[in-house]
């Protein structure tokens, strides 16, 4: 062992790796050797796939990561050991693109008999309602079993007096006095015969047929004897009564399959559409996700999976922007695992718990842009489409539009268009040597905004050639010349080019739009916060455009899903259907559920090593108007700082907020409990920005030393600036102001500060205001 590699305590090494769409982004901190006390901070970035090198990229980063802190030579290849690991945090997007590309696991879906094409069917909802050619996505699964089993819900929801015919219970859920309502057959507990039992919900449910567990064996054995290994059980009113899927899944375990989703296990809500096609989305996803995890965890030795207390920690960002563990974390939770990592990042490093500026996350990719919204905690939907799927599984409110460094640049009808289509990496845009179409980043590189000097050399067929201006120019010198022929006033090919970024721009503050003025909020009110590897050549131009002054743009920005990971809490949540209404009376019984979940989720948190003042618990009711279709899941208000819980107030707030309008004749009722218990892995992350900023000595930066080079680059409004001042990122010192026009460049980004705007460097921000 090297004398370095024994100055590094045991446990001690803590590392996030984001393995994205194109590129792996690793970071990690360890103790400084010479001052055990200060920790320092070291980047990988690499390929994601570059299977003539290496099998699995996240291992490869941890790989070079443990060869630089340890000083030793590790062969590719050899089993990691892990004694040096504190914990190992990853996102992936391989459930994601496996759901984009329709790669998932084969796998049977399992249903009450008579609704085989249920999730055919679907709710009958037409996002392109004017399309006369309507085409549906297929279903995940890839075929469908009826299970002769049926249950049925006592009463109807729409009587009026529904609570006072309901079946009454005692305590040890006993029936008391059975239905009393329309359909009452005046003879047993309800409108006929079969067992009645008490729900998890509190309703009447009543048992009209138990599946026969020797036909369902049957069933099941055919469906494992034609190579299925995955199934999703889905039954009717499994919510409040799973133990028929239960059964199922008791009897599908000892067939042998791997994979069993039972909805009501996976997601206990009303709403059997929703339950059934996230079921199936899970049974598609998590079997290729286990795969792709039982292939990162034999790269290292047996300590990294016991789970035990003194191994290494292994977490996952979830959907939702908390880490899970290896238990908890399925393809269902990881949908948008990989741009969760970058929402956190911006949102811990960008708030200001005084100034409470609200802010916009702008993450610029090569094929896409994300857009979110971040006022203090997080934005969070409980229903969304990704790939024509709509899955019900709690999610950051994340915008995606197809437009970034690889859109495609074209001119039809008159109109300058970038994207929706993507160059992709292979061949990626034109400049990349591969003979691929006009870009984005073609744009930016004719415009000087990206510097060939200062980009990777990874392009041609040596893969060691830079950027290939000439091509760009050639491209859009023959797309000038279409241009131009239709029209009068001939335009130069700098405003052409520019053209092209303007429409890019637009793209990019659309989602923008509708997650802020069209919800009410003042866009210019929000800072900016821009990451991504494109972002720092948008972030100004699109501020701008919003009316936004202030941007901010993070040391790490283009790694910063990698860098979010390392600041994320640990998330934990449990959920229960309820379906009673929310009135005096049945208050106490909800409240009393809710403190009955908050122990659980606190004992859970506490069994995972965090401490109580570490945990913090969010409990919140699922609730809707009586006779709509349309929940919401909300946080009560607190009254008067006397700790009583208001959820009445805070659902007609938000539900106001949302629609415009209030139903005040209608009862309210509470679908589902939920509570979330969230494990905070820092009590602070120091000071804020803004702060720093407000005591910070500037000083203009002392241009001719610090100038790397100068550069000619073509600005809105004012043209070409041909000696724009270029600056190295690690040259400049905190406090130094650099005045625009100018470029900052580091290693992984280039940064336009456009001209009436000025950069201001903190300890770890870009910190840019505009005039």
């Amino acid at each position: 062992m090297s004398s370095r590699a024994s100055t590094i305590p045991d446990r001690s090494i803590r590392i996030c790796a984001d393995r994205g769409g194109t590129f792996c982004d690793v970071h990690a901190s360890y103790p400084d050797p010479e001052n055990p006390n200060e920790r320092k901070e070291l980047v990988v970035k690499l390929l994601s796939q570059d299977p003539g090198n290496y099998q699995d990229a996240p291992t490869e980063g941890i790989r070079r990561v443990l060869e630089a802190v340890t000083g030793e030579q590790i062969p590719r290849g050899s089993i990691l050991e892990t004694e040096k690991i504190d914990y190992i945090r990853l996102s992936t997007t391989v459930a994601t693109n496996a759901l984009l590309e329709r790669k998932g696991h084969k796998h049977a879906l399992l249903i009450t008999k008579g609704f085989k094409d249920l999730l055919l069917i679907g709710n009958q909802s037409r996002p392109k309602i004017f399309d006369l050619n309507i085409r549906r996505p297929a279903p995940l699964y890839s075929t469908v079993v009826e299970v002769d089993e049926r249950v049925t819900l006592v009463g109807y929801t729409s009587d009026p007096k529904a609570e006072e015919h309901a079946v009454q219970f005692d305590e040890s859920g006993k029936v008391v006095r059975g239905y009393r309502g329309n359909g009452w057959d005046e003879v047993g507990d309800a409108e006929g015969p079969g067992d009645i039992v008490q729900g998890l919900s509190g309703e009447a449910v009543r048992v009209m047929k138990k599946p026969d567990s020797d036909a369902v064996e049957k069933d099941l054995q055919k469906l494992y004897d034609e190579g299925y290994r995955s199934i999703a059980i889905v039954l009717v009113h499994s919510y409040t009564y799973p133990h028929h899927e239960h059964l199922i899944g008791q009897v599908a375990r000892k067939v042998g399959f791997t994979h069993i989703s039972e909805s009501a296990q996976l997601l206990p809500m009303i709403k059997m559409v929703p339950r059934g096609v996230s079921s199936t989305a899970d049974a598609y996803l998590t079997p290729i996700l286990r795969e792709y995890l039982d292939g990162f965890f034999s790269g290292f030795d047996e300590k990294l999976k016991d789970g035990r207390l003194r191994s290494p920690r292994v977490e996952f960002m979830g959907s939702d922007g908390g880490l899970l563990d290896l238990n908890n974390f399925s393809g269902l939770k990881s949908i948008l695992s990989g741009p969760a990592g970058g929402v956190v990042g911006y949102a811990l490093t960008s708030w200001d718990e005084k100034e409470k500026h609200p802010i916009i996350g702008l993450d610029v990719g090569g094929t896409s842009t994300d857009v979110s919204r971040y006022d203090g905690r997080y934005e969070i939907v409980y229903e969304t489409t990704t790939a024509g799927v709509t899955i019900q599984s709690p999610q950051l409110d994340i915008n995606t539009v197809a437009a970034g460094g690889g859109s495609c640049l074209t001119f039809r009808n008159g109109l300058f268009l970038a994207g929706p289509e993507s160059a992709g990496a292979q061949p990626g845009p034109a400049c990349y040597r591969k003979g691929g179409p006009l870009a984005v980043t073609d744009a930016n590189l004719l415009l000087g905004r990206l510097l060939p000097d200062y980009f990777p050399k990874i392009f041609g067929k040596s893969a060691k050639e830079p950027l290939d201006v000439e091509a760009s120019r050639t491209a859009f010198e023959k797309l000038a010349e279409e241009i131009n022929s239709e029209q009068e006033k001939k335009l130069s090919l700098d405003e052409i080019v520019y053209g092209f970024i303007k429409v890019a721009n637009e793209t990019m503050c659309r989602p923008i739009r509708a997650l802020t003025e069209a919800r009410g909020y003042a866009t210019s009110k929000h800072t900016l916060a821009s990451f991504g590897g494109a972002g720092g050549q948008h972030a100004c131009e699109i501020a701008r455009l919003l009316g936004i002054k202030t941007v901010l743009i993070h040391r790490y920005s283009s790694i910063l899903s990698a860098y979010g990971l390392a600041l994320a809490d640990r998330a934990f949540e449990l959920q229960e259907p309820s379906s009673t209404f929310y009135t005096p009376q049945n208050i106490p019984t909800l409240k009393s559920r809710l403190d009955k979940m908050t122990a659980e989720v606190q004992s859970e948190l506490k069994k995972q090593g965090f401490e109580d003042s570490r945990i913090h618990v969010e409990r919140m009711l699922n609730m809707r108007f009586e006779g709509t279709d349309t929940a919401l899941m909300v946080l009560p208000i607190e009254k008067d700082g006397d700790g009583k819980e208001d959820f009445e107030a805070a659902f007609k707030r938000v539900y106001k907020a949302e629609f415009g309008f209030l139903l005040d004749t209608k009862g309210i009722i509470v679908d589902d409990i939920k509570v979330r218990g969230i494990g905070k892995t820092f009590d602070t992350l120091g000071e804020s920005v803004y702060s720093e900023v407000a005591r910070l000595e500037t000083q203009k930066v002392d241009h001719e030393a610090k100038i790397e080079t100068r550069h000619s680059v073509y600005f809105d409004k004012i043209g070409r600036v041909d000696d724009t001042p270029v600056f190295l990122l690690n040259n400049l010192d905190v406090g130094d102001v650099v005045e625009g026009p100018a470029m900052i460049i580091d290693d992984t980004q280039t940064i336009v500060v456009v001209p009436d705007a000025k950069a201001i460097l903190t300890s770890k921000h870009l910190f840019i205001t505009l005039r």
